[in-house]
Parts: C-alpha cells; structure tokens; sequence
C-alpha cells in the first residue's frame, strides 16, 4: 500500500500542475510563471491560494510566516494566553501572532497591540521573511528599515512585486513572496530555504513541483459528508488548502462538492493540501473518478495471468497498465467482477482523436 501511495503522490501532484506547461513540469519553469509559483505555494500548504486579489491582513500573513516555518506542525490552531490585548486567546489567529511576535518576526505597536486586522505592509513582510532567512537586527545598523529593504532587494525576494516599502500586499503578492523565500539561500547559507518543506530547484532555479511529492501523502479515500471528512482530517479543516480535479478551490466550495455527491481523497499531513476529485466537478487535471460494479475483467490471449483491461457498468474500458494494479484485478488480488469500486483513472487521446482511459488506482470500500 505504501508504494500505491507513493507512486499516486507524483501522479496527484501531476495533476493539480496539468494546467502548467509541460516544460515547467520537466525542469524549466519561467520566473513569471504566477500560476506555477500559485500551486506551488498551494502544495507547499503555507497559505489558501484562493481569491488571489483580497488584501492579507497582519494576522494572515503571521499565520503564512509559520506555515512556512519549522514550527508549522508544532504551533496549536488553540492558543491557552493571550500575548496582545487586542488579539484574545480564543482569536483563530492567536496561536500564529504569538509564535510570529516571540521568534520576533513580527512585531507589535505602543499600548501592547497587534491590529491583527490592518492589511501587512511590504515592509512588515520582509521583516518576517528575511527573519525566516536567520537575519535579526543585529544585521541591519543605522536605519533598520532601509537595511532590511536593501537585503530584501539583493536576495530577490521582491521578484514579481512590485510594491513599495509602505504598500499593502494582496494574496497575489504574497504567493510571490514566499515563493521567492522558498528559492532563497539563508543567511548561514547552507542550499535553499524550502529545503525545510521538501523543495528542491530545476536545472534553471525554479522550484520543482514534482519534488514536494513524498510518501507522507495519504489516501485513498471517499467521502460523502462533510461531517466526515473534517473529523478524519488530521488537520484543522479551516487551514487546508483545497484542489478539485486539479483546481484551487475554497474550502465552501470543497464542501458543496462533497455534500452534493462523492469526492475521492488524498492529503498530507504536513502542508495541509487535499487533492481531491469528482465526477461532478470542472477542473484542469486529466485525472477523472468513477463509481460503479466492475462487469467485465480482460485478458490478453498469449497470458492469460495477467489482466490488460476491466470494464464497468459506464460501459467504458480502462486500461491496466502498472504491476500494480494489474495484480489486484487478476485472480491473486482482492477484486473481481460484480464488485463496486471507485477508479482513479487519467484520460489521453491518440492521434486518431480516440481517448483511452487507464487506471492509475481504486478505493473498494463500500461506502454508498
């Protein structure tokens, strides 16, 4: 099972970036590329990629400096004190403004309070981001601000921004923020940044999406509630960053979907993402689901041990390509005909316009 999983890792990935080009894939995305930095950071689970456009407010990006940061799966979504007067402890945000003030990446105002709620300023956020990189204020003599500013200019970490000291930032612009921090060299400068979240570059300096996959992905499973899904999530449900066929979504959408039908599930653990995928939803992802009994198994004539194709009750055949999956169709593994099940299968099409699906993994638990 676990090489199931890790084998579907690289797959899910594949599919949430089917939207970007296949050279990016391979090892040459371009610097400008904003919806391949936009799944990156949606993968890497440091913020929700959604809603591109809305202004982040200072206890949102506190909460984006810890998801990108060694304390992301140590930090509570409950806080037991309260550190400002303004940010009480039963605040969604408390836990993240407290880690972010104590490890001193963010700082407070006279009177002892945060303003959890006034937008972060490009300033603020590079403050926090070179903090991340190991610079403290030591580093910076005379007038910090400019120092710091100078420092966030040379390691690009204003690459794609284009906002002044004093601008207020929007999703969009921290999504190239943290990209750019995952790609940067820290101050002890030892490799890159990411490095902590299982980044690695292309040949070209990009961030390798493909890379992020490990084995700490898990699934498959189907769910039919919402309900049920949020208790078996090993994560706080409200932080998670949501995929559908391959696209953003937000969690409200997430949940319409689940509620109105099925969704087959993987997530990790770690970034908080959920790769999820339905019969019912649009997307950008080749990879499709299937719910139905399987009515025929196929074998190819010259070896009749080892099954090619299966039929469901769609009446559409999908191809079994992988040992894998060719060992639990025959007759050693655990499904037979008559049996329900939901496929995980992707979609091509030949030359000739004809399209072929084939299996690239199941779930046979009778949940319906």
């Amino acid at each position: 099972m676990k090489e199931r999983i890790l084998a579907f890792s690289l797959a899910a990935v594949s599919a949430v970036l089917a939207a970007a080009p296949a050279e990016a894939l391979a090892a040459s995305s371009s610097s400008t590329d904003f919806e391949l930095r936009r799944k990156v950071i949606g993968i890497s689970g440091i913020m929700d990629i959604t809603g591109v456009y809305q202004p982040v407010t200072r206890a949102q990006f506190a909460q984006m400096l810890v998801n990108a940061s060694q304390y992301r799966n140590t930090t509570s979504d409950r806080s037991t004190v309260s550190v400002f007067a303004d940010v009480p402890k039963d605040n969604m945000y408390a836990s993240y403004i407290r880690t972010a003030a104590t490890n001193e990446w963010m700082t407070g105002y006279l009177g002892g309070v945060f303003r959890p709620d006034q937008y972060v300023t490009l300033q603020e956020a590079a403050r926090g981001v070179l903090a991340l990189l190991g610079y403290t204020s030591e580093d910076f003599t005379g007038d910090q601000m400019g120092g710091r500013m100078s420092m966030f200019e040379y390691l690009d970490l204003n690459d794609e921004i284009g906002k002044n000291a004093s601008d207020t930032l929007t999703k969009e612009d921290c999504i190239n923020l943290f990209y750019n921090l995952l790609k940067a060299e820290p101050k002890d400068g030892n490799g890159i940044y990411g490095a902590i979240l299982g980044c690695e570059l292309t040949s070209d300096g990009e961030i390798n999406p493909l890379a992020m996959a490990d084995n700490s992905l898990k699934g498959p499973e189907v769910y039919t509630s919402w309900s049920r899904f949020s208790e078996s999530m090993p994560f706080g449900v409200n932080d998670g960053n949501y995929f559908v066929n391959g696209t953003a979504v937000d969690m409200e959408l997430f949940k319409s979907y689940l509620n109105s039908g099925y969704l087959v599930v993987y997530y990790n653990p770690g970034a908080k993402t959920v790769w999820a995928y339905s019969e019912n939803a649009d997307g950008d992802s080749d990879r499709n689901v299937v719910n139905g009994h399987i009515t025929h198994i196929y074998y190819n004539s010259s070896d009749v041990m080892t099954p090619t194709e299966i039929e469901m009750d769609d009446g559409n055949r999908y191809r079994l390509d992988s040992s894998e999956m060719q060992f639990a169709f025959s007759m050693y593994g655990t499904l037979e005909v008559g049996d329900r099940i939901t496929l995980i299968y992707s979609t091509s099409t030949d030359g000739n316009g004809e399209e072929t699906y084939t299996v690239m993994d199941y779930v046979d638990e009778d949940v319906y």
